[in-house]
């Protein structure tokens, strides 16, 4: 289920929410449902690197490498 950026057509309130196609969302600063979905920037190009690289700076540090691939992982003596 993809995340979607949403207005609300009667408080003008602005909201995330992780919805089906399917469904629909309703406002959750005045309960109504006629909301509007907002379009979406893309994530930037060459971020994914720079997280992947973050997060797997943070897991060796806290000693765990589950998001290694295994050839990438440490050995062990």
């Amino acid at each position: 289920m993809p995340i979607y950026d949403f207005v609300c057509t009667q408080c003008e309130y602005e909201f995330e929410l992780l919805v089906r196609a399917t469904d629909t969302p309703v406002c959750p600063e005045c309960g109504a449902t006629q909301v509007k979905k907002l379009l979406s920037l893309p994530a930037a190009p060459g971020k994914t690197k720079e997280m992947l690289a973050g997060a797997r700076r943070q897991a060796a540090r806290e000693g765990h490498f589950s998001n290694y691939a295994p050839s990438e992982r440490p050995r062990r003596k």
